[in-house]
C-alpha cells in the first residue's frame, strides 16, 4: 500500500462486488466496514444485474452501477461505455473484491487513480495497490471468502470485518411473500421449512430430488411442517421433481417464480432452510436462521463463516472435493449423503430453535 495516500479519506469510492450471489453475501461484512470507515465518502457498488437484489436496501452505498449484459458481440462496446461512465464520475479509489482481470482492466481503462485488489490472475500492472495472496506449499492457500474480502477492508484502514453476514429486505417483497403464503394457507403454520434443491453452479452440487422429497415428508409427518420448494431460473422442473416424489403435500413457488429479492424475504420468514451449497444458504445465515447444507463437490473451507446455526452434511470420497460443475463419475459425494443424516440435522436445529423460543 502507499502510505502517502492514506492520510485523508477519498471523496468517491467504487467497489466492484463478486458476481456470484453467495460470494456477494459473504462480502457484506467488508461492505459494512468500508461504509463505517468512510461515512462521508460517496460509495458506489458495481454489480451484475442479477446480483443487485442482494445489496438492495443495505444502506452501505450511495449509488449502484450495473455491468452491461454479457451479450455476444456487444460486450466490448458495453465495457467501453461503462468505463466512460465511471470516468465521468471521477472516483478516487476502486476497490476490487473479485479476482477477475475484467474488473481490474475496467477501472484502469476508466482512469481511477487508485486501484486496490489482490495481485493475481495477471492483474499486477493494472493495480496501484497490490495485496499479496496467502500461499501454502507454493500454491494459493484456501482461505474463507469472508476473510479474503476482509483483508481488503483492513488494507484500507478498516477494522477486521469478521464473519457476521447481513442483509436487508424490501417492503414490497415482504408484502408479496406474506400474501403468497396466505393464499396457500400456510402463513401461520410452523415450522415453515424452505427447501432449495437447485444450484446454479452445476449439477455436481445438487443432492438427489427424491431425497429432498423424503426429508420433506418426514418433516411434515414428524414435525407438522409446511414445506415450500423454491427454484431459480431454469430449475422449475427440478423443484417439481421433488414435489412429485413427495407423499405429503408441498408447495412449489414457481407460478410466478419469485425474484431473488422475494427469496430473501421468504427465507427470512422460515424456521429452517434445507439447501445445497448455493447462494440462498447464506441468506439464512444473514438473517440468523437455521440452515442445513448438503455438500458435494465444493471445498467447505472457502465458504466457512463460523455460523452456529448451520449443519453441514457430507461424506468423504476419494475423488473430492473436486469443485467440478458436473460429476464425470457416479456422483458418489451426493449419493452417499443419506436421508437419515439430513433429517437428523434438520431435527436438531428445529429442536434447538424451539428451545430458544
Amino acid at each position: 500500500m502507499r502510505p502517502e495516500l492514506d492520510q485523508c479519506a477519498p471523496e468517491r469510492i467504487i467497489i466492484v462486488l463478486p458476481t456470484w450471489v453467495g460470494d456477494a453475501v459473504m462480502a457484506t461484512p467488508t461492505m459494512r466496514e468500508i461504509r463505517r470507515q468512510f461515512p462521508k465518502t460517496h460509495i458506489a457498488h458495481l454489480v451484475e444485474a442479477n446480483t443487485r437484489p442482494v445489496i438492495d436496501s443495505s444502506g452501505w452505498m450511495d449509488e449502484v452501477i450495473c455491468w452491461p449484459p454479457r451479450k455476444q458481440g456487444g460486450r466490448r462496446r458495453g465495457m467501453v461505455r461503462l468505463a466512460t461512465q465511471i470516468r465521468q464520475r471521477r472516483f478516487d479509489w476502486a476497490v476490487l473484491l473479485p479476482n477477475s482481470f475484467r474488473s481490474a482492466f475496467l477501472v484502469r481503462l476508466a482512469g481511477v487513480p487508485r486501484r486496490i485488489g489482490y495481485d493475481r490472475d495477471g492483474r499486477r500492472l493494472l493495480l496501484t495497490d497490490r495485496l499479496r495472496v496467502q500461499s501454502e506449499g507454493g500454491r494459493i492457500a484456501v482461505v474463507p471468502m469472508v476473510e479474503y474480502y476482509g483483508r481488503i477492508a483492513e488494507a484500507l484502514g478498516c477494522a477486521t470485518p469478521g464473519h457476521r453476514l447481513e442483509l436487508a429486505t424490501e417492503p414490497e417483497s415482504e408484502e408479496f411473500v406474506a400474501r403468497r403464503l396466505g393464499d396457500l394457507g400456510i402463513a401461520d403454520q410452523r415450522p415453515l421449512v424452505v427447501m432449495n434443491p437447485g444450484a446454479k453452479y452445476g449439477s455436481a452440487k445438487q443432492w438427489l430430488p427424491e431425497r429432498f422429497a423424503a426429508v420433506g415428508d418426514r418433516l411434515i409427518a414428524e414435525r407438522g411442517a409446511a414445506v415450500v420448494i423454491t427454484c431459480g431460473p431454469g430449475e422449475e422442473d427440478l423443484a417439481h421433481s421433488v414435489a412429485v416424489h413427495m407423499r405429503q403435500r408441498s408447495y412449489v413457488l414457481d407460478n410466478p417464480r419469485g425474484t431473488l429479492s422475494q427469496l430473501k424475504s421468504l427465507i427470512r420468514r422460515c424456521d429452517l432452510l434445507l439447501t445445497n451449497d448455493t447462494g440462498p444458504r447464506h441468506f439464512a445465515k444473514a438473517f440468523g436462521l437455521p440452515v442445513v447444507t448438503v455438500f458435494g463437490s465444493t471445498v467447505q473451507k472457502l465458504t466457512d463463516t463460523d455460523y452456529a446455526l448451520e449443519r453441514k452434511v457430507h461424506v468423504e470420497v476419494d475423488c473430492g472435493p473436486c469443485a467440478l460443475r458436473v460429476c464425470p463419475l457416479d456422483h458418489r459425494c451426493m449419493t452417499g449423503v443419506s436421508v437419515d443424516a439430513v433429517c437428523a440435522a434438520c431435527g436438531e436445529l428445529l429442536s434447538t430453535a424451539a428451545q430458544l423460543g
